[in-house]
């Protein structure tokens, strides 16, 4: 695994997070998750860090996405792929 600083917000029912998951794990990172609750009202924490409630979201050090699997994915690629 590579140590990353790397904290994934997510819902283990959201399919656009497990898409983001299967990456992390194709490329062997290890990053912290954070499961938020369904309700967009709950995710108080969320749209504190990103001014939004949308998931999957993710900050590595300096880098924040918010609610954009795309473009997470694509920045995971780019930053710690082989």
């Amino acid at each position: 695994m590579i140590a990353t600083d790397i904290v994934l917000y997510q819902a283990e029912w959201c399919g656009y997070c497990a898409r983001v998951r299967g990456v992390m794990t194709d490329l062997l990172l290890d990053y912290r998750v954070v499961n938020v609750p369904r309700n967009h009202g709950e995710r108080v924490v969320v749209k504190e860090l990103f001014g939004r409630t949308g998931i999957p979201s993710l900050i590595d050090g300096d880098v924040k996405i918010a609610d954009d699997d795309d473009a997470i994915i694509a920045y995971l690629r780019k930053t710690y792929g082989k």
